[in-house]
């Protein structure tokens, strides 16, 4: 697989939660994989990564709401999104990539995404 798979999106109301999942392109142990997103006509941001070792960083715009973890046995990692909001509409991607301290470093493998939308 070279492309890694997104699911979960959907629509919601504002203030519920929804987790997306990710099969990445590479082996969770022996790669960090960071949550992007991105809104048409903007630049793709960083939400959160978790390293090899599981250390977790996120962008303050998400911490104390957003939650990232990994399953190693199935290779998968997953965003819990809690208390979302409007602003967090979006197409979300996950990456397998590799971190350095608080810098995530994307690889060129991206996958399809998955919607999330949320009304206010």
């Amino acid at each position: 697989q070279v492309q890694p798979v997104e699911s979960g999106g959907g629509l919601v109301q504002a203030g519920e939660s929804l987790t997306l999942s990710c099969v990445p392109s590479r082996s969770i142990r022996d790669n960090a994989v960071g949550w992007y997103r991105q809104v048409p006509g903007e630049q793709r941001e960083l939400v959160a990564f978790i390293t090899s070792d599981g250390v977790t960083d996120y962008k303050h715009f998400v911490k104390g709401r957003f939650t990232i973890s990994r399953d190693n046995a199935k290779n998968m990692v997953f965003l819990q999104m809690n208390d979302l909001k409007a602003e967090d509409t979006a197409v979300y991607y996950c990456n397998a990539g590799r971190s350095v301290g608080v810098y995530f470093y994307a690889s060129k493998y991206w996958g399809q995404g998955t919607q999330v939308t949320v009304s206010s």
